[in-house]
């Protein structure tokens, strides 16, 4: 019995020493969050540069359409590009391209205005502008022409692909034509003045305007011309 009680007393000894080295051992920091990673450096994006190329492509339509540069449009547009014309044609780079070799498009002058660049990123951005056309015709496929002349106001959808800006997505409305500014009128005390008030001039289009490439039809047009004829 006695080495019994003995053996009892061993064992209650054992279990608090036990007890005893688990309350001592420190909680688990609950509070410690699992390590992130630093953050990834931003990249860098070259607006500058970007809008300065999309612009480039944008002012060489009018150089693309006097030369019926096909080359050019082929580069520029995407194969998979959509454009809409002002009637609500809908056409491929395929019928661009077809309209440029046949020399569907022709006009005594094309001319680019109003162009602004919006980068989204580095492979992503969009341009709009005004295209003016003066003595612009269309041959239509039934051998018809149409008359397509005046401004039309257009958003060029551009992405990157394998280093190259390309137009993914193109739409052009017609536009009303600038007005002319009204002739200046004189004051009341001028009645009596031997000197006529002068009239203003016409407003003109800003010299630095140049001819665009892809005009695209009027809304009258059977079957509308490209009013902006992408090179792309």
């Amino acid at each position: 019995m006695k080495q019994i009680a003995s053996m009892s007393a061993l064992l209650v000894a054992v279990s608090l020493l036990s007890l005893s080295q688990l309350g001592c051992q420190p909680a688990p920091d609950t509070n410690r969050s699992a390590s992130t990673p630093a953050s990834a450096t931003p990249e860098m994006v070259d607006t500058a540069g970007i809008e300065s190329e999309l612009l480039r492509i944008e002012n060489d339509w009018p150089r693309v359409m006097r030369e019926k540069d096909v080359i050019a449009v082929k580069s520029v547009e995407a194969d998979d590009g959509i454009f809409i014309r002002p009637d609500g044609t809908v056409v491929t780079k395929a019928e661009d391209v077809k309209d440029m070799e046949g020399g569907a498009v022709t006009a005594d002058s094309f001319e680019m205005a109003e162009l602004k660049a919006k980068v989204l990123d580095k492979d992503a951005a969009v341009v709009s502008g005004i295209t003016i056309i003066n003595g612009g015709k269309y041959k239509m496929p039934d051998g018809k022409t149409i008359d397509i002349s005046g401004q039309y106001r257009f958003i060029d959808t551009f992405a990157r692909r394998e280093g190259k800006w390309q137009v993914v997505a193109g739409i052009s409305v017609k536009a009303p034509a600038t007005s002319a500014s009204p002739a200046a009128k004189a004051s009341p005390a001028a009645s009596v003045s031997p000197v006529a008030a002068a009239a203003s001039p016409a407003v003109r289009p800003s010299p630095t305007m140049k001819p665009s490439p892809v005009m695209r039809p009027s809304p009258a047009a059977t079957r509308s011309p490209l009013p902006k004829v992408t090179p792309q």
